[in-house]
């Protein structure tokens, strides 16, 4: 009997980083902006999965090669008996770094049925190229 009692026991310390983990998320899996990226041809997509969260209140800025991610999903009402509260309230960010290899002058946003979907352009830089070889004849000029 004493091992189950030993089982049931909780650690509080747990719990409270299991709780933050949930509400604030880790530096692997934030919990307000949840992420997927990859590339699709000669673009690099990005989506946030930001439901709730008023179109308007959506800004994209882009500083140098960081592109920074801000949202406001509304507090609840005060008048509601809470009963579970874990999705993130209030105004809340996240900020992408991007690669010397994509054009960030050439991104393209929307926003449908909560998900927030990016595409940045590779830069023309990035994309591998054909270099043309020439053909000179040699024999001729060290002949002459």
């Amino acid at each position: 009997m004493e091992v189950a009692t030993m089982l049931m026991r909780t650690d509080p310390f747990r719990d409270l980083d299991r709780f933050t983990q949930q509400v604030f998320g880790t530096a692997a899996r934030p919990a307000a902006m949840p992420m997927d990226a990859w590339r699709e041809g000669e673009e690099f997509v990005v989506e946030l999965d930001l439901p709730g969260v008023d179109p308007d209140s959506l800004d994209l800025d882009v500083e140098r090669n960081v592109l920074t991610v801000r949202a406001q999903r509304p507090e609840l009402n005060a008048g509601r008996e809470l009963i579970a509260a874990e999705r993130a309230r209030g105004v809340f960010s996240r900020q992408l770094f991007l690669g010397e290899s994509l054009d960030t002058e050439a991104i393209s946003a929307d926003y449908n049925d909560g998900v927030l979907r990016l595409r940045i352009q590779i830069a023309e830089k990035a994309k591998p190229r054909k270099i043309n070889i020439e053909r000179s004849n040699r024999r001729q000029a060290i002949n002459a």
